[in-house]
């Protein structure tokens, strides 16, 4: 192809600590604008940055996860740049000497393959404040320094990605990774994952290789944003290139933003060079070492991830591609699916549940796995039920409900109400008896060929039970009387 298509990315991630990056003010999203600042995250004269360990916990966890090498030693850098939300002057960062190096996230390519996306580096920093632009056609903004001093990774790629989705592939599996091992919610809506991508083409024409001007791409708050913004700027790079043929080393980089409702991007600035911003070793803050042991332990923390997880979920269990992505979608609800299957002989009964009901549960009650009140162990207990032909399956959905809201067992939730499966034959038959007569044309078409009628028969069966009929008896039950 005359063009190719090349996209490295910057990729910020909020950490979920309890206090910020450097002081002792709460980590949290929102509040009252300027209420969560100190002289610390301020800047102000006088004032000593601290650093904060569970940083450099998060930050060798996340590098173990995206399987980057770990420094024995790192430091901190001033990286200077003169903007209203940056009220030092600089930013705490890491320059020469990052935490962690290399490391490699594989992603399905845009050609059907498998694409590996090599990473330069992961470093600490600290966060930036907010400019708050009114929407109201005033010539004025504001400024909420609430975040400043809040502790950042960012992971930065090699150019290896070669097609927007693939941009957008790579940093859904960022999240995926780092929500696993709990380093960040990785929310897009509140800012906690943030990406920029470098993106330019090379065009091959008279056997030759050109390279157009790198963009970095800004202000993509979506996966959807990443894909579109990108593939945008692939159609404006080889318009501009048809029509002037500027070249890298002519135009130099720029940085572009995306304007989401009108699907372009537009230019902001020539873009900084590191020699731009001046870097040099944070006075403030030592050297911090980093022991083989230190590594060690939370590389026991790491776990399984959940590519890994999937491909055994599909393997083993023969679940489908889909489910396995939702019990992956957290190390919890992983962890949940994982310890109610053990040992089950049809693990993807649990899975259909777990993804239908249990999902339901916590998307009513906008809550995590890991606040429901029913442990994976009783969750087993109520499947367990099931199986043994205590309760049906539809009972088993509101018993579950009813464990959720009081904590109560299954087993003591069925005996309080008198849920525990008919199977007595005569009371059954009795039920199948009264179905067939009220429902005369459903059990005609069943007579006469049509399968589907024997669903709507068993469901009238199972209603006039209150679904405590056992359905194996009821389903044979009704086939015999309709012969």
């Amino acid at each position: 192809m005359k063009y190719e298509v090349v996209i490295g990315c910057e990729v910020h991630v909020q950490l979920q600590t309890r206090s910020k990056a450097f002081c002792r003010c709460p980590n949290t999203f929102g509040g009252e604008p300027n209420s969560r600042v100190c002289p610390v995250c301020m800047g102000l004269p006088g004032s000593l940055p601290v650093t904060n360990s569970a940083m450099i916990e998060a930050a060798i966890l996340a590098g173990l996860a995206l399987d980057c090498d770990i420094a024995g030693v790192t430091k901190f850098d001033r990286k200077h740049y003169v903007y209203p939300d940056l009220p030092k002057g600089y930013q705490i960062s890491q320059f020469d000497m990052p935490i962690c190096t290399g490391g490699h996230i594989d992603i399905p390519a845009s050609d059907g393959s498998l694409r590996r996306v090599r990473i330069i580096r992961v470093h600490m920093e600290e966060d930036a404040g907010k400019n708050i632009h009114p929407d109201d056609g005033r010539s004025v903004s504001y400024l909420d320094y609430n975040r400043c001093g809040t502790p950042l990774l960012e992971i930065v790629s090699e150019p290896d990605l070669r097609a927007p989705q693939e941009a957008s592939a790579y940093v859904q599996a960022i999240r995926e990774i780092l929500r696993a091992v709990g380093v960040s919610d990785c929310n897009m809506e509140e800012g906690s994952l943030r990406c920029d991508a470098n993106i330019n083409l090379w065009v091959y024409e008279d056997g030759k290789k050109y390279a157009t001007p790198i963009a970095e791409i800004k202000n993509m708050n979506s996966f959807r944003s990443i894909r579109n913004a990108l593939e945008y700027e692939v159609k404006r790079q080889v318009r501009e290139w048809e029509q002037s043929r500027l070249l890298l080393e002519v135009a130099g980089k720029t940085t572009r933003g995306y304007l989401e409702a009108k699907g372009i991007t537009v230019l902001q600035r020539a873009k900084e060079e590191a020699s731009d911003y001046r870097y040099f070793p944070e006075p403030d803050l030592k050297p911090i070492s980093i022991s083989r042991e230190m590594i060690d332990a939370l590389k026991a923390r790491v776990g399984a991830l959940p590519a890994e997880r999937r491909r055994r979920y599909i393997g083993e269990y023969g679940i489908t591609e889909q489910d396995a992505l939702n019990l992956t979608s957290s190390a919890a609800m992983a962890d949940f699916f994982e310890a109610a299957a053990a040992g089950h002989p049809e693990p993807k009964r649990i899975s259909n549940f777990i993804l239908a009901e249990v999902k339901k549960y916590l998307n009513q009650r906008s809550i995590g796995v890991d606040e429901l009140a029913v442990d994976a162990r009783a969750f087993r207990r109520l499947i367990d039920l099931v199986d043994a032909g205590k309760i049906s399956g539809k009972i088993a959905k509101e018993v579950f409900v009813d464990m959720a809201d009081t904590g109560k067992d299954a087993l003591a939730i069925i005996e309080e109400k008198g849920l525990i499966q008919i199977d007595n034959s005569d009371a059954i038959a009795q039920a199948v008896d009264e179905v067939i007569v009220e429902n005369p044309d459903s059990a005609a078409d069943y007579k006469n060929g049509k399968e589907k009628a024997i669903g709507f028969l068993m469901g009238q069966v199972m209603k006039k039970t209150k679904g405590k009929a056992n359905p194996a008896m009821a389903i044979q039950l009704l086939r015999a009387k309709l012969k």
